[in-house]
């Protein structure tokens, strides 16, 4: 796959903070509609990833393009003005506005009065487009409810559905199944199995069963490298893997 054909390609990108080397030398290529899921344990450098591409944080070395295009040094607000869109591992939801409000704010249709956001009533495409999400994501029936009256699993549902607002080319999702009960996990698979296929998906999960059931393609980091890649079948029978999850150093199981 060529730079040209791929929604993302990451290439050689390394961060330091200051003597720190979070993430050294990682490279990843998404495809067009392509979901893949990036694994690894507390500190393997996986935020730090998303982070560089996202634009939250500048990359020590290395270059990210965007559809061939140079996103490298980019502002965080234009790679999202391109197409690509991400949620947070903390909730960045308006919890006193109600699920519909916070979508249809996230579809634009917003005016200011001071220092408060109030959603337009007269914009009824738009009210129809945030009910529209609300289905796809699984909270039909749930939109007039504020968001601090939803259940964590809600509220991380409702975060997918502003991501996909934006209508994202490239949809980056940070730990979704954080706190998830294991109800609220088989309907984020479901969810993520049935994104529109013209939407590429980059998964951060620490849940190894999501990450496997919801990517064609599955990259392992640790200790701040890309330590292995495959399908999740292969990742599943891994012993390396395995032993990194368990505890061990990934020189040991080699």
């Amino acid at each position: 796959m060529t730079v040209q054909e791929a929604a993302l390609v990451v290439d050689n990108v390394s961060k330091h903070f200051g003597g720190l080397k979070a993430m050294r030398h990682v490279s990843v290529t998404l495809g067009v509609g392509e979901r893949v899921s990036v694994i690894g344990t507390n500190g393997a450098g996986k935020s730090t990833l998303f982070n560089c591409i996202a634009g939250a944080v500048p990359v020590t070395s290395g270059k990210i393009t965007l559809f061939g295009e140079d996103i490298t040094k980019m502002r965080a607000a234009r790679r999202a003005q391109r197409g690509l869109a991400r949620t947070f591992q903390t909730s960045q939801l308006f919890e006193q506005l109600t699920a519909a409000e916070n979508l249809f704010i996230a579809l634009g249709g917003v005016r200011m009065r001071g220092a408060y956001l109030l959603p337009s009533r007269s914009r009824t495409e738009r009210w129809r487009a945030a009910a529209q999400l609300l289905d796809q994501v699984g909270l039909d029936g749930r939109g007039s409810q504020l968001v601090a009256d939803l259940s964590h699993g809600e509220q991380r549902q409702l975060e997918i559905g502003m991501a996909l607002a934006l209508n994202p080319k490239v949809l980056m999702l940070d730990e979704p199944a954080a706190g998830f009960s294991p109800s609220e996990r088989s309907h984020l698979v479901a969810l993520l199995q049935n994104l529109p296929e013209t939407v590429s998906l980059l998964l951060i999960e620490h849940d190894m069963d999501i990450a496997l059931a919801a990517a064609s393609r599955v990259i392992v980091m640790h200790d701040g490298e890309k330590l292995l890649e495959g399908t999740p079948e292969e990742i599943r029978a891994s012993e390396l893997v395995r032993e990194i999850y368990l505890g061990g150093k990934a020189k040991d199981a080699a």
